[in-house]
């Protein structure tokens, strides 16, 4: 019986150790002076318990102060001096975390995370993690080149481009920018700001750039020296042309005309010779309107309005009175058929 109780009790504490929300707050958090520092403190939302109350406190002398409040009424900061540098995250349930920007040597303190849930028998639970801020002077790391361009550091003649230095440290920190010169000079000075804006990029701009990082605490770091090229884009791209080439392939003459004649006989090519001058794209037909005139006899000549596609039963017959007229049309169509 009291081992049946015990483990009636010991499943009772475990429901309600585990049931509840647990704040998770690391014992520690090193900002950098005059830079920006996050405070994690978290929980795992659980069912039938709801958020109420969010306070941020922070220790001055023996007493904590109240420097947050998120209650019904939304968010309230406490003190006038972390007014517009104090944020308490609210976008992910569960976080309540701390931001505090431009951090100040006097901001090194105890911080207390303290939350207010209501439980579903109606009752309030009441949890709070103590983490400790500690600010820092960190020296200048060294600084990184980036540009914003999908085309890296080669980018054409004309274009928008800017190069960015990057580094970490407590501000403020100075950057200057240098470009490398030929012939072993000392490189030159082009800015003194984080970025170099080249607005538009010309070919003169190309070249070896790098620049430089100096904090309040440590010495001046390099960065890397980058290749920044800037191509021409009005040269036209070389292209590598063929030129056509002309293959000649042996032709074959074939004849479309049905021959129902026989071209031993002066008829049988007189024929041939009106089939001929038939075809309006044959070069014999111009000899034909010029000629028919002369070469034909009068009275049997086609007039005007006779088609050059018809057939002619003999415009040019071996009888006619022209004198010559036979041999003249024949002449002209054997030339043009030989």
């Amino acid at each position: 019986m009291g081992i049946l109780l015990g483990l009636l009790l010991l499943g009772h504490l475990t429901v309600d150790t585990y049931g509840r929300p647990i704040l998770e707050v690391p014992e520690s958090v090193t900002g950098p002076w005059k830079g920006d520092v996050n405070i994690p403190c978290t929980y795992d939302p659980q069912q039938g318990y709801t958020q109420v109350l969010v306070k941020w406190l922070v220790q001055r002398g023996s007493d904590p102060v109240t420097i947050f409040l998120r209650d019904s009424s939304g968010d309230h900061i406490q003190q006038a001096k972390y007014q517009g540098r104090l944020h308490v995250s609210h976008k992910v349930p569960g976080d309540v975390s701390l931001q505090l920007s431009t951090l100040e040597m006097d901001d090194r303190s105890h911080y207390t995370c303290e939350v207010t849930w209501q439980t579903p028998d109606g009752n309030q639970v009441v949890r709070d993690k103590i983490t400790e801020l500690r600010v820092q002077k960190l020296s200048v790391s060294k600084p990184t080149v980036t540009t914003g361009s999908g085309y890296g550091f080669t980018v054409p003649q004309g274009m928008r481009i800017s190069l960015q230095c990057q580094a970490r440290g407590s501000p403020p920190i100075s950057y200057i920018w240098y470009k490398q010169q030929t012939n072993n000079q000392e490189p030159i000075k082009v800015a003194t700001l984080s970025t170099l804006l080249f607005k538009p990029a010309v070919v003169a701009d190309s070249g070896s750039y790098f620049c430089t990082a100096k904090g309040q605490v440590g010495s001046e770091q390099h960065s890397d020296i980058v290749k920044f090229v800037v191509k021409d884009s009005s040269k036209l791209l070389k292209t590598k042309t063929e030129a056509p080439t002309t293959m000649t392939y042996p032709l074959k003459a074939i004849s479309t005309v049905k021959q129902s004649w026989d071209w031993t006989t002066d008829m049988g090519q007189e024929r041939a010779c009106l089939s001929l001058l038939s075809s309006s794209s044959s070069p014999c037909a111009v000899w034909w309107f010029l000629l028919w005139p002369i070469s034909c006899s009068v009275g049997r000549c086609p007039n005007k309005s006779m088609s050059m596609k018809r057939p002619a039963q003999s415009v040019c017959p071996a009888n006619t009175g022209a004198p010559g007229s036979h041999w003249l049309c024949l002449r002209i169509c054997q030339m043009h058929l030989k």
